[in-house]
């Protein structure tokens, strides 16, 4: 059994306003220990990587101190540009400032961090200029347990809405799955947002072992109502899915 809280908080302009916790525990085949704890939070991105952080880590820090073992954070964690020349120049490596501070974190606090979409500089960043959208999985000891780069890019027009995004502009589509990674909540599929459309992707992870599967998401308001049903093909052996998100500035 392991139990699942989610800590939500609601910023204005990084300032958060209130917590809730609601807690439901469930079975869990692969569990190593008797009773973990998982922490699904989210958090409202801006441009401002330093106060983003600030609110990433109170948000870590009040998981661990209601017990979880493994802490999970949206898709877009480390910040959302206002633009795709944005978006490009705040990008980084993962052996960058935000990666490594997350890696202390963890290794401070004894905590799993589930990071869901990290703006990852790709190999050919010097030539190319784009980028990779990572989730990174982080053990308690620091080190980075798995890193998958998302697969299906997100490219969508809705001019009646005043919607316009084109992931495919900027970023590279990731090469393979991630192997599911063992942890104390049980073996963690990872997948981000757009993934979710696909049930090849969680077919594979689950055949390979998932008891979880994630989809960190950034959507928009329009393009999110159309993704939240998770069809039934897809959970068979699953435990559960967590879907951490970030709340983009698009209605």
């Amino acid at each position: 059994m392991f139990a699942l809280r989610c800590l939500f908080r609601k910023q204005a302009r990084h300032f958060v306003t209130f917590s809730t916790w609601k807690s439901l525990t469930m079975q869990n085949r692969m569990s190593s220990t008797s009773n973990p704890v998982a922490a699904v939070c989210q958090m409202t991105s801006t441009p401002d990587k330093e106060a983003n952080f600030s609110v990433g880590k109170r948000l870590v820090e009040a998981a661990r101190e209601g017990g979880a073992s493994m802490v999970f954070l949206p898709e877009a964690f480390d910040y959302i540009g206002s633009s795709r020349e944005e978006t490009l120049a705040l990008a980084e490596s993962l052996t960058g400032d935000t990666i490594s501070r997350y890696t202390q974190l963890a290794s401070k606090l004894n905590v799993w961090l589930s990071l869901g979409g990290f703006h990852e500089r790709a190999h050919d960043w010097e030539s190319d200029r784009r980028i990779y959208n990572s989730h990174v999985i982080i053990n308690d000891q620091g080190s980075l347990a798995a890193v998958y780069r998302k697969s299906h890019l997100f490219d969508v027009e809705l001019p009646g809405r005043g919607v316009s995004l084109k992931e495919s502009a900027f970023t590279i589509p990731g090469p393979a799955l991630a192997p599911p990674v063992q942890t104390p909540i049980g073996k963690v599929g990872l997948g981000i947002c757009y993934d979710l459309r696909f049930p090849e992707l969680s077919l594979a992870l689950q055949r390979q072992g998932a008891d979880i599967l994630t989809y960190p998401s950034a959507f928009t308001v329009a393009t999110g109502a159309a993704h939240w049903e998770v069809g039934s093909h897809s959970t068979r052996s699953c435990d559960m899915f967590l879907f951490p998100s970030s709340n983009l500035p698009v209605s």
